[in-house]
């Protein structure tokens, strides 16, 4: 049985203003920081025996914080990283809520992939598939795995059983843990979009 704590990075000045998907130097902002240091003092205590990272500056910057007190470096996997959200990349959410394929995206995750971007479906699967190596990886022991909002949803609904469709129904805010217990046999969600307040 591996507990995998699944968890969103620190804010950054883009969230909830720009899609910034893959684009290079989007770093932690101020509010980010003090949220990643106060998750690390959440997790010193918990016995962690890695922590794996997508390779984006902010999911780093979260990752390191986390593994500092346990004297652990950061594995860094690209199959977790950002969606590729192709020509939308870089574009500022109240100029895309007037984009009608950006509405059918947000509404039919599974059929409206983004424009020249990566489907939804093949996010799920990359980030089914790297949470399940690292199981195998780490059985019997708890580990920390850094990602961003979209994949850790896409893969959340896979284990629990939810359509794709419905993934924007689950909040996921920044820094926070979402515990996910697996098996060969069973999943469990022990815990999701846990924030410590």
């Amino acid at each position: 049985m591996t507990t995998l704590l699944l968890i969103r990075h620190g804010m950054t000045d883009a969230v909830g203003r720009r899609l910034t998907g893959r684009l290079p130097g989007v770093h932690l902002n101020e509010q980010g920081k003090r949220e990643v240091e106060a998750l690390a003092k959440r997790l010193q205590n918990t016995p962690l025996s890695a922590v794996y990272s997508s390779p984006m500056e902010r999911t780093l910057e979260t990752a390191r914080a986390i593994a500092s007190p346990h004297e652990l470096e950061v594995v860094q996997r690209e199959a977790l990283i950002e969606s590729d959200f192709g020509d939308w990349s870089g574009r500022l959410l109240v100029d895309l809520d007037r984009d009608e394929g950006w509405r059918r995206f947000n509404g039919n995750r599974s059929g409206s992939p983004p424009p020249a971007g990566e489907h939804m479906t093949t996010i799920q699967a990359r980030m089914a598939e790297e949470l399940v190596r690292i199981r195998d990886a780490h059985d019997d022991q708890t580990v920390a795995v850094v990602s961003h909002g979209d994949p850790l949803r896409a893969a959340l609904c896979l284990f629990v059983g939810i359509s794709i469709d419905l993934m924007q129904r689950i909040e996921l805010s920044t820094a926070s843990v979402s515990t996910l217990r697996l098996t060969r046999d069973s999943v469990t969600l022990l815990r999701l979009n846990d924030t410590g307040s």
